[in-house]
């Protein structure tokens, strides 16, 4: 069984979990999702990033689930600038548009870094974390803004390792290509029938990250493909799923709370 689904029964237990918006890349005020336990503190923050198929249900459960372990987060609205509509529809307008820019992502995660180290309950510390690609998000923010993280956890983000042919205007770089400036521990769990990214994707990754001397563990699951997180579509590993939230929370307690 794991441990981090337990607790003690006279535990108090308390949180607020809302909409809010804060000022984000540009000065641009967006709204994001912000859960924290009730309380003085202090508490470790981290920015969650979604996914591709947008700011939807799924992170606002992530980010309650984060709150209960005792974490201050915030997840921000990246599409914010696409208009307002069910996450699908507000995904839809943002791919027809190219994509969202690398340059938003970055201001935005860094500018909700900034808003959680402001807060009077912060104990100082925050990390970053994403799935899809909000983990690519998440490695390239956390590279993009050295010294900036306590600790980065890509939870199987696609296109970190990406080729000449699969970069954009918007996204100009591959993430692996800005591995030099990472200056926080990594942690990365990722399903071994995945595609993107792809077992061999994952180890071009790790040898970069040993040929810098990084501080980092991987970690492949057997059996599990794509989004094994996901509890709300066919993808879900139950048993890979519990021991990967095992492993995030003991690698997020090591490195903000401990």
């Amino acid at each position: 069984m794991a441990e981090w689904n337990q607790f003690q029964t006279d535990s108090y237990e308390g949180m607020i979990a809302e909409t809010i918006t804060y000022k984000a890349h540009g000065g641009d005020l967006i709204n994001a999702y912000f859960a924290r336990p009730l309380g003085a503190g202090p508490h470790p923050g981290i920015v969650l990033i979604h996914h591709m198929p947008g700011w939807d249900e799924l992170f606002r459960e992530f980010a309650r689930r984060f709150a209960h372990h005792g974490y201050a987060v915030i997840c921000p609205n990246l599409y914010f600038r696409y208009g307002h509509g069910t996450p699908d529809d507000v995904t839809a307008r943002m791919r027809a548009a190219g994509g969202v820019p690398d340059e938003t992502v970055v201001g935005d995660c860094e500018a909700a870094m900034r808003y959680l180290r402001s807060l009077p309950y912060s104990n100082g510390k925050v990390g970053i974390t994403g799935t899809c690609s909000g983990g690519r998000n998440a490695y390239l923010t956390a590279c993009r803004v050295p010294g900036g993280f306590d600790a980065l956890i890509d939870l199987w983000g696609g296109r970190v390792v990406a080729g000449a042919s699969e970069l954009t205007a918007a996204q100009p770089v591959a993430p692996i290509d800005l591995t030099k400036d990472l200056s926080c521990p990594l942690l990365g769990l990722f399903g071994a029938d995945d595609q993107s990214p792809s077992p061999e994707q994952v180890a071009i990754h790790e040898a970069e990250l040993k040929r810098l001397g990084k501080n980092f563990e991987f970690h492949m699951y057997e059996g599990a493909g794509h989004a094994f997180f996901y509890h709300d579509r066919g993808a879900y590993r139950q048993q890979q799923a519990m021991d990967g939230w095992e492993k995030v929370f003991a690698f997020f307690g090591k490195h903000l709370k401990g």
